[in-house]
């Protein structure tokens, strides 16, 4: 009895020991457990490739390469963290849009991330954003968005909803980052960094493991086709707005046309009754001129009258 009620005490501190390790390893590890079991699959997608060099014509950065660089430091710091990680690309080749989708479609238990950099004819247009299609896929593109923009300086974009091929066609949770425009002579002077495209890497991987953000950034997703406000099941400073309908433009551009067609109809009507003022006018002259007429030729005709 004695022997028992002396092992007690050192039992109880070894179980609670392993107890609170295990719950910690499943709070910081959650990726590699999740690996270990084969449960999910990170499809890293590099945009362009091959003969498609990816933005705009006369653009001096190919956006191909930068994507694949940081595709492939992505895959590096997933693979590490404990994730299956799959490439559509690895190399510089081209692989078609549909390729790509089955490429992701393949794993019941993926995710799709879709490298890209943007381009204008607007030097100066600049900012992260990001995609998404389906309502699946909205809290993927809200944690990797949140994560790229706390770490760097460029213009908050939003994440907006859009149809994009392989986002539309994918059926497991879909995103495409834009992470910067090459056609900005600052953004551009970034990206040729390592250091810069690791950064973007790394970012990206926390968010797909949904960690906490460093310092936060308001991330309010574009106005222009984004689906109903994102049901998420966490509350930070991620919002998504509603689309907005422009019925107000409408009624104030139907109210012009109605003041506008209202006072033609007035001006007309103004016209109208001005020319049917003159010619009656004209008339009563012209009953005028003709009266003293045939008056004169009465007197001429009739010397005694």
């Amino acid at each position: 009895m004695s022997a028992s009620v002396s092992r007690a005490p050192r039992r109880g501190p070894f179980l609670t020991s392993i107890a609170l390790s295990l719950a910690l390893l499943s709070l910081l590890a959650p990726s590699a457990w999740a690996a270990s079991r084969n449960a999910s699959v990170i499809v890293i997608d590099a945009g362009h490739g091959g003969f498609d060099r990816g933005g705009i014509p006369g653009q001096r950065v190919a956006e191909k390469s930068m994507t694949l660089d940081v595709a492939q430091r992505l895959a590096r710091k997933l693979r590490a963290a404990g994730y299956r990680v799959v490439m559509t690309r690895d190399s510089d080749v081209f692989i078609p849009l549909g390729e790509r989708v089955r490429i992701a479609n393949r794993y019941r238990d993926a995710i799709f991330v879709s490298v890209h950099f943007n381009s204008a004819t607007r030097a100066n247009a600049n900012g992260i954003e990001t995609y998404y299609y389906s309502t699946q896929s909205a809290a993927l593109a809200a944690n990797i968005h949140r994560q790229v923009v706390a770490a760097t300086t460029s213009e908050n974009r939003g994440i907006r909803r859009r149809g994009y091929f392989v986002l539309r066609r994918a059926t497991v949770p879909a995103v495409l980052v834009e992470c910067g425009f090459l056609t900005n002579t600052t953004e551009a002077r970034l990206v040729l960094q390592s250091s810069y495209r690791d950064r973007l890497a790394e970012q990206i991987a926390a968010g797909i493991m949904g960690r906490a953000v460093s310092h936060t950034r308001p991330v309010v997703a574009g106005l222009v086709h984004v689906a109903p406000p994102i049901r998420q099941p966490f509350n930070d400073f991620v919002r998504a707005e509603a689309e907005r309908q422009p019925t107000h433009r409408t009624g104030r551009s139907s109210k012009k046309s109605k003041k506008s067609s209202s006072s033609s109809k007035k001006k007309s009507s103004s016209s109208s009754k001005k020319k049917s003022s003159s010619s009656s006018k004209k008339k009563s002259t012209t009953k005028k001129k003709s009266s003293t007429s045939e008056t004169k030729k009465k007197k001429k005709a009739d010397p005694d009258e």
